[in-house]
């Protein structure tokens, strides 16, 4: 059999242990009461805080994309101005460089006609060459017919060059010494045959004063057939 047992140590033991017990469930119950004793106004419990931490996050999450869209939409138009610039840019560009072109062949366009009026008018200043004529009857004639037609005096070649013909057989230097002009003292001369007071009276002024000469003896002698007989084409005989 068991010695006998001191239950008086037992219960003081037993006792000891329970007052622990007890206490801790004091502070925890007074614990409890304190907490659900906190004003509505006071600071929130750790879990709260959390909570509410939480939610805040929740609720941040929001702006954040709105304010990358609006980043992202600034970027997007930062970067078609920058594109419209360059396009702007580029078309005052080509309308620079395209006027410079017209302005360019404009200038070269009223180059060329500024030279073209220049030598046009170099042109009609420069004399015309003198026309040359050949020292016989024919050129003779000829140079006779065009002083003719700028005085104004009928006549052709075909009537010159006959009546040449039938008075001096082409003879610039022929005399007439048997006529009624011979015989008064003044003899026909050159070859058409005028006398001196003829040859003066009609002679054409710009060609020589010499009777002999072949065009003033032509010229002055178509001058006289024109006053008295309308042209030198008309007179078939001695005139």
């Amino acid at each position: 059999m068991p010695k006998n047992i001191s239950f008086r140590d037992r219960t003081r033991a037993l006792t000891r242990r329970h007052k622990i017990a007890v206490a801790g469930v004091a502070t925890l119950g007074a614990a409890a009461l304190a907490f659900s004793a906190v004003p509505g106004n006071a600071e929130p419990t750790t879990s709260e805080a959390a909570s509410q931490a939480q939610t805040h996050v929740a609720y941040s999450t929001k702006p954040i994309k709105d304010v990358k869209a609006s980043v992202t939409d600034q970027l997007a138009s930062a970067s078609l101005k920058a594109e419209a610039a360059k396009a702007k840019a580029a078309s005052k560009a080509a309308a620079h460089k395209k006027a410079e072109a017209a302005a360019k062949k404009k200038a070269e366009a009223a180059h060329k006609a500024k030279t073209a009026s220049r030598s046009a008018e170099r042109a009609a200043v420069k004399p015309a060459a003198a026309k040359t004529y050949s020292n016989n009857l024919h050129g003779w004639i000829s140079e006779s017919l065009d002083i003719m037609k700028a005085k104004g005096i009928p006549g052709s070649y075909n009537g010159l060059y006959r009546n040449i013909m039938r008075e001096s057989s082409g003879n610039p230097n022929a005399i007439n010494g048997w006529d009624i002009n011979a015989i008064n003292g003044v003899p026909s001369k050159g070859l058409l045959q005028v006398i001196p007071p003829t040859f003066k009276a009609y002679h054409v002024k710009g060609t020589s004063s010499n009777i002999y000469d072949p065009v003033a003896n032509i010229t002055a002698a178509a001058n006289y057939a024109a006053d008295k007989y309308g042209t030198i084409d008309n007179v078939n005989s001695a005139y």
